[in-house]
């Protein structure tokens, strides 16, 4: 499976957000990722449908995955999937019914995924993984943009590798928080194939450079 490099926008310039987004596109960005807070389940208030319905207005096309930190979720389920989202995870304890979450969001066309903090077991996982596209493991604690990155997450990854492998399913293993050049080969090595950072790309003269430094370190750490 390819690697992706998925840029959040939690990181971008605003007052150009049309203009920053096509920028890491045609610098080499694979996705575009939405982190959608609420002020509830994560101590932060961000983005809603509105944003990704007027990127596709505007004609992008490029995948967008939509994190949603949000608690109840399935009313913005909806909403995003009528804006046009390609993938959606959901935290388990943002829904009282994981498996009705996860079948509404495969069931509206999009691509279904599941998230877990750092301080959350992989448990659930085995219980629901023909249900999903996407597992993301947090490396930080939700809410925030430009945290450090929590070390332990990478044995996290590795079991959640192991049990997508075991699976037999196409499923993408995608990482999040304080992702940065000099941290994504090993999260690459423990298992990850998708690659959020925001700060790390969008806190950078050329998107470019810092893409191309990304993709350098995760082939070093993956080839053999």
């Amino acid at each position: 499976m390819n690697h992706w490099i998925c840029p959040s926008i939690l990181a971008a310039d605003f007052t150009r957000l049309g203009d920053e987004v096509r920028a890491v596109l045609d610098a080499g960005a694979d996705t575009i990722h939405f982190d959608v807070m609420d002020n509830h389940y994560v101590p932060n208030l961000s983005i809603g449908p509105l944003v990704l319905s007027s990127l596709r207005k505007a004609g992008f096309d490029a995948i967008i995955d939509v994190h949603l930190m949000v608690k109840p979720v399935d009313r913005l389920i909806g909403d995003f999937l009528e804006a046009g989202a390609d993938y959606i995870t959901i935290h388990p304890e943002s829904t009282e019914h994981l498996h009705r979450s996860l079948t509404q969001i495969s069931e509206g066309g999009a691509k279904a995924g599941i998230v877990f903090n750092p301080a959350t077991p992989l448990d659930v996982l085995s219980e629901v993984i023909d249900l999903v596209d996407l597992v993301l493991i947090m490396s930080v604690n939700p809410g925030f943009g430009g945290q450090s990155f929590i070390p332990s997450s990478l044995d996290k990854l590795r079991q959640a590798r192991e049990l997508i492998d075991v699976s037999g399913r196409d499923i993408r293993l995608q990482i999040d928080g304080g992702i940065k050049p000099t941290n994504i080969g090993d999260a690459a090595a423990a298992g990850a194939d998708a690659f959020v950072a925001g700060t790390a790309i969008f806190g950078q003269n050329d998107y470019a450079e810092v893409i191309s430094a990304l993709r350098t370190n995760i082939a070093a750490a993956t080839d053999s």
